[in-house]
């Protein structure tokens, strides 16, 4: 583990499984304080550096107990790939996807706000989606959640600056256990790997690094971006 020379306190919602375990353990391997939840996935969680606590997006009321008075920034990792025919979809599964995505996130920011205002230049990282920008056929439900999450970055990057930056990161599919059904064998994988012009699938590591760079100093100068980590797909056409 490398020591931070300015060890830093961060809050990973989400940082079991995934993107958000890759996250976490990068940040408290960095020698910061990492302060993350889990809803259900408790098997192969870290504890150096890291505090674990139980956390359920969906519920009424948010309770985050355990931070410290500064928290110099926030990832808001939950999130769900439901791909279905637009006719097949009921009103209330985009209800929920939104639920999670995105109010899940509002009442985690508004809870935690007194904490990034009180930190040093604090950033927010939130995640979208390739799909936003770049149309698919069957992702009508996880897109409409992941624009609205692109539309409160940009309006919340405006609103907290110039003391608190706000980006998000738009992968595309990325080999998680979210995206466990898509990627069940190794024809899945090599037929996804293909639609990218990298000729690959993303890693959780992959999205990890672009996240813990927007959380840093490193990128201080930058806010209210939405960051195409999609291995080309929504740019490059070979």
């Amino acid at each position: 583990m490398s020591v931070s020379l300015n060890m830093k306190n961060y809050l990973v919602i989400g940082g079991s499984s995934g993107i958000g375990l890759a996250l976490t353990n990068k940040l408290a391997n960095e020698g910061h304080q990492v302060y993350a939840t889990y809803n259900k996935t408790t098997t192969g969680l870290s504890s150096t550096n890291i505090n674990y606590q139980q956390l359920d997006v969906m519920a009424d009321n948010i309770v985050l107990n355990n931070l410290p008075d500064a928290l110099d920034g926030i990832a808001y990792c939950p999130g769900s790939i439901n791909l279905r025919p637009f006719a097949r979809i009921k009103p209330d599964a985009f209800v929920e996807d939104f639920n999670l995505q995105v109010v899940g996130a509002i009442k985690v920011l508004q809870n935690v706000l007194p904490k990034l205002k009180a930190g040093t230049q604090s950033s927010v990282v939130l995640f979208s989606t390739v799909a936003v920008q770049t149309g698919f056929g069957f992702h009508a439900q996880v897109a409409a959640s992941k624009g609205a999450i692109e539309g409160l970055t940009r309006s919340l990057a405006a609103e907290f600056a110039p003391k608190i930056r706000v980006n998000a990161i738009a992968p595309s599919l990325t080999d998680t256990p979210l995206a466990a059904k898509l990627l069940s064998n190794d024809d899945k994988k090599a037929s996804n790997a293909k639609r990218h012009p990298l000729q690959k699938i993303g890693t959780p590591e992959d999205i990890a690094e672009m996240a813990a760079f927007l959380l840093s100093d490193k990128s201080g100068w930058i806010s209210g971006q939405i960051f195409q980590v999609d291995g080309g797909m929504s740019s490059i056409k070979i």
